[in-house]
Protein backbone atom coordinates (compact mmCIF):
# COMPACT_ATOMS: atom_id res chain seq x y z
CA UNK A 1 0.00 0.00 0.00
CA UNK A 2 1.08 3.51 -0.72
CA UNK A 3 -0.39 6.81 1.55
CA UNK A 4 0.15 10.29 -0.49
CA UNK A 5 -0.02 13.18 1.46
CA UNK A 6 -0.27 16.46 -0.51
CA UNK A 7 0.95 20.01 0.55
CA UNK A 8 1.36 23.33 -0.07
CA UNK A 9 -2.06 24.47 -1.55
CA UNK A 10 -3.85 27.72 -0.41
CA UNK A 11 -4.73 31.19 -1.68
CA UNK A 12 -2.76 32.48 -4.50
CA UNK A 13 -3.03 35.64 -6.25
CA UNK A 14 -3.47 35.57 -9.87
CA UNK A 15 0.29 36.05 -11.56
CA UNK A 16 1.72 34.07 -8.69
CA UNK A 17 2.95 31.02 -8.53
CA UNK A 18 2.38 27.99 -6.02
CA UNK A 19 4.90 24.91 -5.37
CA UNK A 20 2.65 21.44 -4.29
CA UNK A 21 4.34 18.73 -2.78
CA UNK A 22 3.22 14.73 -2.59
CA UNK A 23 5.52 12.69 0.07
CA UNK A 24 4.57 8.80 -0.08
CA UNK A 25 5.02 6.39 2.54
CA UNK A 26 4.19 2.92 2.97
CA UNK A 27 6.05 1.99 -0.51
CA UNK A 28 9.26 3.30 -2.33
CA UNK A 29 7.78 6.55 -5.15
CA UNK A 30 10.53 5.13 -7.36
CA UNK A 31 8.75 1.97 -7.95
CA UNK A 32 6.51 3.39 -10.79
CA UNK A 33 5.20 6.55 -12.30
CA UNK A 34 3.52 10.00 -10.68
CA UNK A 35 0.60 11.97 -11.46
CA UNK A 36 -1.37 15.17 -10.87
CA UNK A 37 -4.68 15.72 -11.31
CA UNK A 38 -7.24 18.55 -10.69
CA UNK A 39 -10.72 18.83 -9.48
CA UNK A 40 -12.78 22.35 -10.24
CA UNK A 41 -16.28 22.54 -8.35
CA UNK A 42 -18.64 20.78 -10.96
CA UNK A 43 -16.13 20.20 -13.39
CA UNK A 44 -14.55 16.33 -13.96
CA UNK A 45 -11.55 15.48 -13.05
CA UNK A 46 -8.90 16.01 -14.92
CA UNK A 47 -5.06 15.38 -15.50
CA UNK A 48 -2.18 17.80 -14.88
CA UNK A 49 1.24 16.64 -14.96
CA UNK A 50 2.65 13.31 -14.89
CA UNK A 51 6.21 11.79 -14.71
CA UNK A 52 7.86 8.52 -15.00
CA UNK A 53 9.45 6.49 -12.44
CA UNK A 54 13.21 7.87 -13.73
CA UNK A 55 11.78 11.28 -13.96
CA UNK A 56 13.48 10.88 -17.47
CA UNK A 57 9.45 11.45 -19.34
CA UNK A 58 7.30 14.44 -18.14
CA UNK A 59 4.29 15.40 -20.07
CA UNK A 60 1.95 18.61 -18.84
CA UNK A 61 -1.38 19.63 -19.97
CA UNK A 62 -0.49 23.07 -19.28
CA UNK A 63 2.92 24.78 -20.41
CA UNK A 64 2.76 26.86 -16.67
CA UNK A 65 3.53 23.51 -14.29
CA UNK A 66 6.12 21.46 -14.11
CA UNK A 67 6.72 18.37 -12.28
CA UNK A 68 9.71 16.64 -11.07
CA UNK A 69 10.62 14.10 -8.27
CA UNK A 70 12.92 13.23 -5.81
CA UNK A 71 13.35 9.41 -5.47
CA UNK A 72 15.55 9.45 -2.46
CA UNK A 73 13.16 11.83 -0.30
CA UNK A 74 9.81 10.20 -1.47
CA UNK A 75 8.30 13.01 -2.90
CA UNK A 76 7.09 14.64 -6.26
CA UNK A 77 6.49 18.15 -6.70
CA UNK A 78 4.26 20.58 -8.92
CA UNK A 79 5.69 24.01 -9.69
CA UNK A 80 2.74 26.24 -11.26
CA UNK A 81 3.76 29.43 -12.09
CA UNK A 82 1.76 32.55 -13.83
CA UNK A 83 -1.92 31.05 -11.94
CA UNK A 84 -4.91 32.23 -12.96
CA UNK A 85 -8.36 32.01 -11.64
CA UNK A 86 -9.37 28.92 -13.43
CA UNK A 87 -6.37 27.02 -12.27
CA UNK A 88 -9.10 27.28 -8.59
CA UNK A 89 -9.03 23.45 -7.68
CA UNK A 90 -8.39 20.32 -5.42
CA UNK A 91 -5.20 19.27 -6.74
CA UNK A 92 -5.00 15.51 -6.30
CA UNK A 93 -1.55 13.35 -6.37
CA UNK A 94 -1.60 9.99 -7.62
CA UNK A 95 0.92 6.90 -8.16
CA UNK A 96 1.26 4.22 -10.54
CA UNK A 97 2.31 0.85 -10.49
CA UNK A 98 3.76 1.01 -14.11
CA UNK A 99 7.32 2.74 -14.65
CA UNK A 100 5.82 4.83 -17.64
CA UNK A 101 3.49 7.39 -16.78
CA UNK A 102 -0.19 7.79 -17.27
CA UNK A 103 -2.72 10.34 -18.91
CA UNK A 104 -5.90 8.57 -17.29
CA UNK A 105 -7.66 8.46 -13.63
CA UNK A 106 -7.52 4.68 -14.21
CA UNK A 107 -4.32 3.92 -14.64
CA UNK A 108 -3.66 5.21 -11.57
CA UNK A 109 -3.73 2.70 -8.23
CA UNK A 110 -2.78 5.32 -5.41
CA UNK A 111 -4.64 8.55 -4.59
CA UNK A 112 -3.82 11.52 -1.93
CA UNK A 113 -6.87 13.33 -0.34
CA UNK A 114 -6.16 16.40 -1.99
CA UNK A 115 -5.15 19.89 -1.67
CA UNK A 116 -7.04 23.04 -2.12
CA UNK A 117 -5.74 25.74 -4.78
CA UNK A 118 -7.48 29.27 -4.89
CA UNK A 119 -6.49 31.75 -6.85
CA UNK A 120 -7.90 35.13 -6.64
CA UNK A 121 -8.48 37.38 -9.13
Amino acid sequence: QVQLVESGGGLVQAGGSVRLSCAASGRTLSSGAMGWFRQAPGKEREFVAGISRSGGNTYYADSRFTISRDNAKNTVYLQMNSLKPEDTAVYYCAARLNYALGFSQSEYDYWGQGTQVTVSS
